[in-house]
């Protein structure tokens, strides 16, 4: 079973590797005493985020979720990152492939199935769906430090 790999971490930071992409099926996700789902990871609490989570999902041909699912606060985002498949939102099936990008709200009903002939990879993030407030924004909320880089 392949591990989390941590790679650095500091006050202000923390780094870890799932290993290559091509190698996310070799994770396993214990969901319980006779429940594991070969090729899931998750990473948020492995970098200790404080408000999201993430994980990397590779399902081989014909696989698919196992279940539907819906959340109560989280939203999620899902980038396929390599194959093809369909995913299933609300009854609703539609193609996905290498680039899409999905979002579901929490009372979403999804799943997803690699369709292809190759495996699907898949990397999804969660986090609270509370509305960004124009404070939040990317253009507001970052500063650009007047520092040189040190490479």
């Amino acid at each position: 079973m392949k591990q989390i790999e941590k790679i650095a971490q500091g006050a202000n930071y923390a780094a870890i590797n799932v290993g290559r992409i091509s190698e996310i099926i070799e994770h396993e996700l214990p969901m319980g005493p006779d429940f594991t789902i070969q090729g899931k990871v998750f990473g948020g609490q492995a970098v200790g985020a404080a408000a999201s989570e993430f994980s990397f999902q590779t399902l081989v041909p014909g696989q698919d979720s196992g279940f539907l699912h819906t959340h109560k606060t989280h939203e999620e985002l899902y980038f396929i990152l390599r194959g093809e498949g369909q995913y299933q939102v609300d009854g609703e099936i539609f193609p996905v492939s290498e680039g899409s990008v999905i979002r579901v709200s929490p009372n979403g009903k999804r799943a997803l199935k690699n369709t292809g002939n190759e495996n699907l990879t898949m990397l999804c993030i969660q986090y609270k769906a509370t509305p960004f407030t124009e404070a939040d924004s990317p253009m507001t909320d970052g500063n650009i430090l007047q520092e040189p880089l040190n490479w």
